[in-house]
């Protein structure tokens, strides 16, 4: 419980953050409020209800509503618009119209807040349970053009000649696919890896001759962008690393097909998700979205093999740990060799060896080590 007496604040227009004086009714202090929902009180201690905007009506309709004017709410505190996006995202409540306006008619005030303060509120939309609502009308109102304009330039336009995917709406559905393979509540990692899995797309679209569309690479070029764009949130290093990982990998289950890949090609997969596998597994999971029954199902039965195989692999070799058949201590002593960038690339020898071929015995494995020393002369 915070005690405090009345207050009131007093904005500057090239900062969010008040000067706030003690105020004299509870009035003028509930009208600060962000939404009407929210500016409600009981005085004590004769328990007389407050609500001089109208909230009570508003939350039995479900409906976001500012206390005074929308604009001078906005004006006073730009970031009360990212937060109508993440209440509606979180409350499943509907925004008032004239409120989407004044969020279309003040967007590039955003520009005024922090990054942290813009992250930690698209966190908290993109972490609830009806994150579609809050990041379409951010699209809607251009909120998303100034703090994360890779989710609108999804929306590619097509024509009679160049039908494609809508990348937008396909991207939000992978997202709610991926909340529906959560196990243990909302994933931030995942989620962020669904929200950005295919923004590498605008910058790789390519028409072809016969009329389809090709985006070449775009897992590669996506995860840069992501980077990036992270970045600028600042999101924590290691969260960048892990969503960019993902965007680059959640493609290179398609060049499994039917199966034919080499037990060097899963130990391979394995290897660079890493600690990422079952988010991996997840999300290439949720990014089919295709309405053909047979295919959705032949992709279903194709990754579930996948993932039998790994399961097989990693009892018979421990993959999440796998490292070459001789560690650098042994590389040293049957070669004669201190420390130094030869014992690294022999230890990278016996690695590749041991990811083509799997386990070897010690004496194969020290045979395998002198022929590769014999061809370095």
């Amino acid at each position: 419980i915070e005690v405090t007496t009345y207050r009131s604040e007093a904005y500057d227009r090239t900062s969010r953050k008040p000067e706030v004086s003690y105020g004299d009714s509870i009035e003028e202090d509930l009208v600060r409020r962000d939404f009407t929902v929210n500016a409600m009180a009981v005085a004590l201690p004769e328990k007389e209800f407050v609500d001089p905007h109208g909230g009570l009506e508003d939350l039995a309709a479900r409906v976001l509503r500012t206390p005074g004017t929308p604009e001078a709410s906005f004006s006073d505190d730009p970031l009360r618009m990212m937060r109508a996006a993440r209440f509606a995202a979180q409350l499943d409540f509907e925004v008032a119209p004239e409120v989407v306006t004044a969020m279309k008619e003040m967007s590039e005030r955003i520009e005024i807040v922090s990054a942290e303060r813009v992250r930690d509120e698209l966190n908290k939309l993109i972490l609830s349970a009806h994150p579609r609502k809050g990041l379409t009308l951010m699209v809607d109102t251009g909120l998303a053009e100034r703090v994360f304009p890779e989710l609108p330039a999804l929306r590619l336009e097509s024509d009679e000649h160049h039908r494609h995917k809508d990348v937008y709406e396909h991207t939000l559905i992978v997202l709610e696919q991926a909340m529906a393979l959560e196990e243990n509540g909302p994933d931030l990692t995942l989620r962020l890896a669904a929200l950005l899995h295919d923004i590498g797309k605008p910058r790789t679209r390519r028409f072809e001759g016969d009329g389809r569309v090709s985006f070449h690479h775009h897992e590669v070029v996506g995860a840069k962008m992501t980077k990036k764009r992270m970045t600028a949130l600042k999101y924590s290093n290691e969260l960048v690393k892990d969503v960019s990982r993902l965007v680059e990998l959640h493609l290179r289950f398609h060049g499994y097909g039917t199966g034919e890949w080499t037990d060097s090609a899963v130990r391979r997969y394995v290897r660079d998700a890493g600690p990422l596998l079952d988010r991996l597994h997840k999300l290439t999971r949720s990014d089919c979205t295709t309405r053909n029954k047979r295919k959705a199902a032949a992709l279903s039965r194709a990754y579930d093999g996948l993932e039998e195989r790994i399961a097989q692999l990693q009892e018979q070799e421990e993959l999440d740990s796998i490292r070459p058949d001789l560690d650098g201590n042994q590389i040293m002593e049957i070669l004669g060799v201190g420390p130094g960038p030869v014992i690294g690339n022999a230890y990278k020898h016996m690695l590749e060896l041991r990811l083509e071929h799997g386990p070897m015995e010690h004496d194969a494995a020290v045979a395998a080590l002198k022929e590769w020393w014999a061809a370095q002369g």
